[in-house]
């Protein structure tokens, strides 16, 4: 499917796919993400974001989103409502503007996902008042919307710009090992907290790595 000048357009049906493939690594590695967050938070980040993302999921199917709109609102705020604490609203927050940047259109362009990419990390900076450095998730998603905005301008191929992304966010999420977490749960602990992969940076990084496996057809 194409959009205008020959633009590739992703389908909401691929989005949905897109949610899907996350889910499922987030189940795999959920593990994984409680143990980092055991070192320097709760444990609990992979436990409730696999929770928030099954029931989005779920809701998904059961209710097929048409718009991009009722995609980014259906995942929002499902994982606003299962996720709970500050993971659940800063990805609530995310998928909700996401939605919200192209609320009645059936797909998007490449150039339109990098459009809701930045509105979505706008939202994560709104809510959560973090800056990249300060060992977030904001980590990884700022450095793939800044890599999505500058690919966006040189190409519209989408599997382009994804590579582009993932390796953003792999230098991102490697950057977090040696800061000390100046936000969230993690700022408590100071500078115990260096030495240690953010939780969220690496769900995050979950989250752009199954945008290249499912988006670019």
């Amino acid at each position: 499917m194409t959009g205008r000048q020959g633009e590739q357009l992703v389908p909401v049906p691929r989005l949905v796919g897109w949610f899907a493939g996350f889910t499922r690594d987030v189940a795999l590695h959920a593990d994984e993400l409680s143990a980092l967050d055991g070192a320097i938070g709760d444990a609990d980040h992979g436990t409730n974001l696999n929770r928030g993302c099954r029931e989005a999921l779920r809701t998904l199917h059961a209710e097929p989103p048409r718009t991009v709109g009722d995609f980014g609102r259906t995942v929002g705020m499902q994982l606003l409502a299962h996720v709970g604490g500050a993971s659940g609203v800063l990805y609530g927050s995310f998928f909700l503007d996401f939605g919200a940047s192209a609320p009645g259109a059936q797909g998007l362009t490449p150039r339109g996902f990098a459009a809701a990419w930045h509105a979505g990390v706008a939202a994560v900076v709104a809510r959560g008042r973090a800056e990249v450095g300060d060992k977030t998730m904001l980590d990884v998603l700022a450095p793939v919307r800044d890599a999505l905005d500058t690919a966006a301008w040189h190409t519209v191929d989408l599997g382009g710009m994804l590579k582009a992304a993932l390796d953003a966010a792999e230098q991102g999420l490697e950057a977090t090992v040696p800061l000390v977490a100046r936000k969230g749960r993690a700022s408590y602990i100071g500078p115990r907290s260096a030495g240690h992969q953010d939780p969220g940076a690496r769900s995050s990084w979950l989250l752009v790595r199954a945008a290249t496996t499912t988006l670019a057809g």
